[in-house]
């Protein structure tokens, strides 16, 4: 009984001299483990901290290079510069909210729930930029005082819309979706026109309006092309509603940046005497900018109008495997592919466009607008000849370039010829004009992309382009006759004898009544 009992302590001996071992070696387990994920854990804060601040030193030295070019050639002196960091902001947040409602209000539905919802979102378009050129212009030109705190004003109403439309995602409220995107569309616009109404006030003497246009152009496109990949990703992370709530803070903050603007961008008030007739005479001089301005405007409504159609035309054609290319399904080019290309082809069409506008700076911007024109027409015929891939992404390459360097040395001819106080008003009905050709376009395309086939879209729309152009250049041949025919007839007219007072005027020998008759009379001519 004794041994059992030595025998049962020698196994509960080793029994808890092998638990205390295997206690040690789960502590020493224990401790290695967590002195190894203190480690990691330092380590792999320390490599965050690096990486944060490489790309902190690499957006430092990008901010430092975006302000050297911005800045360059006295555009820092004038302001320009800031102008142009402005319109940077500006287009990044509108990216962001383009993005962000892409998924819920078009991309989000099928098909054919879309062209119908497309055609009444453009119907709807329509009707606010029915109302920029009555309202927004004239209220521009009345605040012409305070321009920095009327861009301001459009964007931060364009951050509440975006806080508005972010709390209509999560339930799919459309209405509240499509009544945001158009209040942010038209604030877009008002923006734009106040931009473009105060580019001479911080126009430096080495660059002309078309280069500065240009320059602002050419940074904006360059931003959108970043933000938008930006912006999709972290759509594709957050979600929508989120994304709108950071284009709600974007725009807020560049709202308090528009406000610190230079002064000198707002214009002194000034007392005008209203002529007779009062708001009737304001816009007989609204109808009648001058035939320099009305040739350029009817031009770019040209190209709007075949920018609106080849974008709703192509985008439901392809979707609707309408494209011959589309016919065989081992093609690599398939519909997210062609979509793809044709966006890349106008985004590159805009880059060479506003390039090509500060580059062509010298040269006359009424002849730019007509060439311009007569490119798209001939692209537009050669792709309705040769349907084919290449030919469609031609033609939206070409039509993008185009219609951005159109639109550059239009506003150069209406910042030239327009003046200060009708200046706004001027750009408000450019826009409104511009906006309403490019809605029309899409509800024809989208009309034609019905037939499900492309040649006779494209045919239709080539006829109206050359008949359009024709139209343009005749009128252009009368004007010029016109003018020549003046010319020549005042240089026919002849010179009338100058008088005794015209005479004195012609020597600066001072007049009759300013002679001083205490002296002797000279006779002034010997």
């Amino acid at each position: 009984m004794a041994e059992g009992w030595d025998k049962a302590r020698d196994i509960a001996r080793r029994v808890g001299r092998g638990a205390a071992q295997a206690g040690r070696a789960s502590w020493r387990a224990g401790r290695a483990t967590a002195t190894g994920t203190w480690r990691a854990g330092r380590a792999t804060a320390s490599g965050t901290k690096r990486a944060g601040l490489a790309t902190a030193r690499g957006a430092h030295k990008v901010g430092q290079a975006t302000r050297r070019l911005t800045h360059a050639n006295g555009a820092g002196r004038t302001g320009l510069g800031r102008l142009i960091e402005l319109a940077i902001g500006n287009s990044a947040a509108d990216a962001m909210v383009t993005v962000a409602l892409a998924s819920t209000v078009f991309f989000g539905v099928p098909v054919g729930e879309a062209r119908g919802s497309v055609a009444l979102y453009l119907v709807i378009t329509m009707i606010p930029f029915a109302l920029v050129a009555p309202f927004v212009g004239p209220i521009l030109d009345k605040f012409r005082s305070g321009r920095r705190y009327v861009m301001a004003g459009t964007l931060f109403g364009r951050g509440l819309l975006c806080f508005a439309m972010a709390a209509a995602v999560g339930p799919g409220d459309l209405p509240t979706l499509f009544a945001g995107a158009l209040g942010v569309l038209v604030l877009s616009k008002a923006f734009n026109v106040s931009r473009a109404a105060i580019m001479p006030s911080v126009l430096p003497a080495d660059i002309t309006l078309v280069s500065a246009n240009a320059r602002v152009a050419l940074f904006s496109l360059v931003t959108a092309g970043v933000a938008v990949p930006v912006a999709a990703g972290l759509t594709a992370w957050l979600g929508s509603a989120a994304m709108l709530r950071i284009a709600m803070v974007a725009f807020l903050l560049i709202g308090v940046f528009a406000v610190r603007l230079p002064r000198h961008v707002d214009s002194p008030e000034l007392e005008e005497e209203p002529p007779s007739g009062g708001r009737a005479e304001r816009w007989r001089s609204l109808l009648n900018v001058g035939p320099a301005v009305t040739e350029a405007m009817l031009a770019n409504v040209g190209g709007r109008l075949f920018s609106g159609f080849l974008l709703f035309f192509m985008l439901f054609l392809v979707q609707d495997l309408g494209a011959p290319w589309l016919a065989d399904k081992n093609t690599f080019f398939d519909v997210p592919r062609t979509i793809g290309v044709l966006a890349l082809a106008a985004g590159l069409g805009g880059l060479i466009g506003a390039a090509v506008a500060n580059w062509a700076r010298n040269h006359s911007p009424q002849l730019i607008v007509l060439l311009t024109l007569g490119l798209t027409t001939a692209t537009a015929v050669a792709t309705a000849i040769f349907f084919n891939l290449w030919t469609v992404v031609a033609v939206a390459l070409v039509t993008a370039f185009s219609q951005e360097l159109g639109k550059l040395a239009l506003d150069a001819i209406v910042q030239r010829e327009i003046g200060e106080e009708v200046r706004s008003s001027t750009f408000g009905v450019v826009e409104a004009l511009l906006q309403l050709a490019w809605v029309f376009g899409g509800l024809v395309g989208l009309v034609l992309s019905l037939t499900g086939n492309g040649p006779p879209g494209f045919i239709t729309l080539s006829v109206v382009l050359f008949a359009w152009l024709i139209w343009l250049l005749i009128r252009r041949r009368k004007r010029i006759k016109a003018v020549n025919a003046q010319v020549r007839e005042q240089q026919d007219k002849p010179t009338p004898e100058p008088g005794p007072e015209q005479a004195w005027a012609q020597e600066e020998l001072p007049a009759p009544d300013q002679v001083d008759r205490t002296k002797p009379l000279t006779n002034p001519y010997g």
